[in-house]
């Protein structure tokens, strides 16, 4: 419990604020590298995970390489990529964004597919009998009804994430993480703690707000379509 209330302590001290090593900017760095990853992860696994669930095709396949991707510890891959790749320090930022992105693609993945899978076939068809084109039919009728489903997939990504990215300060880049490494040489377990803390607490806020924002998009209309009543 003492070193709970020294962790508290720590990050309540103005002095451990400002600064470049600071509470602020290693917040700051830490959701950077979350964004940077989540991002990168979306842009790969959204328009497959959409193509997935429209088509029908490609289901198992997903979901093997999923559960492959989720299997591959993120310190082990972290340091054969930056070992792979050669590179120094000004170049981490690389690894560590691939790292992190490959954690995050399987939920988005499945939030996509999962999410134009769950509507009424009944509406796609009636899409269809309107003269709406297949791509009309993914972006005008299939992504709006599956957006709680998708955020759904992108709030758990970004949660699995920003636990994570912790690890980018192993390679000497900054985040949250750098707390905990820098405060190990010198056995400062308070600033480890807090560095602990700080993620922990940042996780939970940002994925507080990403549940409002998906109950928000989730209307009764939407979940009448996709059969969440």
């Amino acid at each position: 419990m003492s070193f709970v209330l020294a962790a508290l302590a720590w990050i309540a001290d103005p002095a451990h604020w400002p600064g470049p090593g600071g509470i602020g900017t290693r917040l700051t760095q830490h959701l950077w590298y979350s964004v940077l990853a989540v991002l990168l992860a979306g842009v790969i696994a959204l328009p497959l995970g959409l193509w997935i669930g429209h088509t029908g095709r490609g289901r198992g396949v997903a979901i093997g390489i999923s559960g492959a991707l989720r299997a591959l510890p993120s310190l082990g891959l972290l340091t054969f990529l930056a070992v792979a790749l050669g590179v120094g320090i000004d170049g981490a930022l690389l690894p560590s964004t691939i790292v992190l992105a490959v954690l995050a693609v399987p939920p988005i993945l499945a939030g996509a597919y999962a999410g134009v899978e769950a509507i009424d076939p009944d509406v796609v068809d009636g899409a269809r009998a309107v003269g709406m084109s297949e791509r009309q039919i993914v972006t005008g009728v299939e992504m709006p009804l599956a957006a709680p489903m998708i955020l759904g997939g992108f709030r758990s990504a970004t949660l699995q994430v920003i636990a994570t990215a912790t690890i980018a300060a192993y390679l000497g880049l900054g985040g949250l993480g750098r707390l905990i490494l820098d405060g190990l040489p010198v056995r400062d377990y308070s600033r480890m703690l807090a560095g602990a803390v700080l993620v922990t607490v940042l996780a939970l806020l940002v994925d507080g707000l990403l549940t409002l924002l998906q109950r928000r998009l989730t209307t009764a209309g939407v979940r009448a379509s996709i059969g969440a009543d």
